[in-house]
């Protein structure tokens, strides 16, 4: 599994190691007009060769074990080789005994914007010496998603990508980027930006929401071929987290991203819950997530 073997790097044990993502990457110019298209073919071949074949942990991972992911850039505008972007994305984990693979990931940064020029090599270099925005932004998304994996394998397993994340927001905060660059870093200038993600996730406040996030998967969902009523049964005792946590921080974007990658699987489980699972649930995701009152209605039916 590979949190063993991330421990044992972190530890400074010497492994054979091998690239933690398979990564998809989709470049969307349709709204680019009189514009040579093959940039923007080059771009993504570039971006799908450094998330994929990027060593960016001492883990040992098989091909099999390989992090899946998305990622869809949609280009809005390109003026001076400056690429203003919007960019989802998307990660996912096997859940242990089934066919099923869990959304662990699933947001949109609307602020995605870099320099390019065809041709560019994109380069991977250590957090606090990463000097493009494109770089930083990949490496950033890169050390999220294989710590948000971790996460579900072992209860704060992805700190140390967590703190790699926090040192490129920090770098780029101090750096010479232009205005349009520096949107998604900076500090306060939206509560929906990486520098809220990563700091939300590096709060104390969240620790026990991370804890339920390895409970959910762990304890859950891999539990569910052994017991299903039992394994739902845990998932129930944990949700309260979620609320106590929203209360705390209304404006939260943490909460909000796993509501988005999880409200429909959520729904499915306790569809089957018992009648008090149902109602409690029922409750708690009503007050922090009403907008998807229509999706949760479903549970109770």
């Amino acid at each position: 599994m590979r949190r063993i073997f991330f421990i044992a790097a972190l530890l400074g044990f010497q492994w054979l190691s091998a690239q933690e993502l398979n990564c998809n990457v989709t470049i969307n110019s349709e709204a680019i007009q009189g514009t040579n298209k093959s940039v923007f073919n080059t771009l993504q071949q570039s971006i799908s060769e450094f998330m994929s074949q990027t060593r960016f942990t001492q883990m040992i991972v098989s091909e099999k074990e390989k992090i899946e992911c998305t990622m869809l850039i949609v280009v809005k505008a390109v003026g001076d080789d400056l690429f203003k972007c919007e960019m989802t994305l998307q990660s996912k984990r096997p859940v242990f005994g089934t066919t099923y693979n869990t959304p662990i990931i699933n947001f949109k940064d609307p602020n995605f914007n870099f320099k390019y020029q065809e041709y560019d090599r994109i380069e991977f270099q250590p957090a606090q010496q990463v000097n493009t925005n494109l770089a930083a932004l990949l490496e950033y998304y890169a050390y999220l998603i294989i710590g948000e994996d971790l996460d579900s394998f072992e209860k704060f397993g992805g700190t140390p990508c967590f703190q790699v994340c926090e040192e490129i927001v920090n770098t780029m905060q101090s750096s010479t980027l232009e205005v349009d660059e520096l949107s998604g870093w900076k500090a306060f200038d939206s509560n929906r930006n990486r520098y809220a993600l990563i700091n939300n996730i590096m709060d104390e406040v969240f620790k026990d929401y991370r804890d339920f996030f390895y409970t959910y998967h762990r304890l859950g969902l891999d539990q569910m071929t052994a017991n299903v009523a039992n394994a739902r049964a845990r998932i129930a005792e944990g949700m309260p987290v979620l609320k106590t946590t929203y209360r705390a921080r209304p404006a939260t974007y943490l909460i909000n991203t796993f509501l988005d990658a999880k409200y429909d699987e959520l729904t499915e489980i306790f569809k089957k819950g018992t009648t008090d699972e149902k109602k409690n649930v029922y409750d708690i995701l009503m007050a922090i997530d009403p907008t998807r009152e229509s999706t949760y209605e479903k549970i109770n039916k």
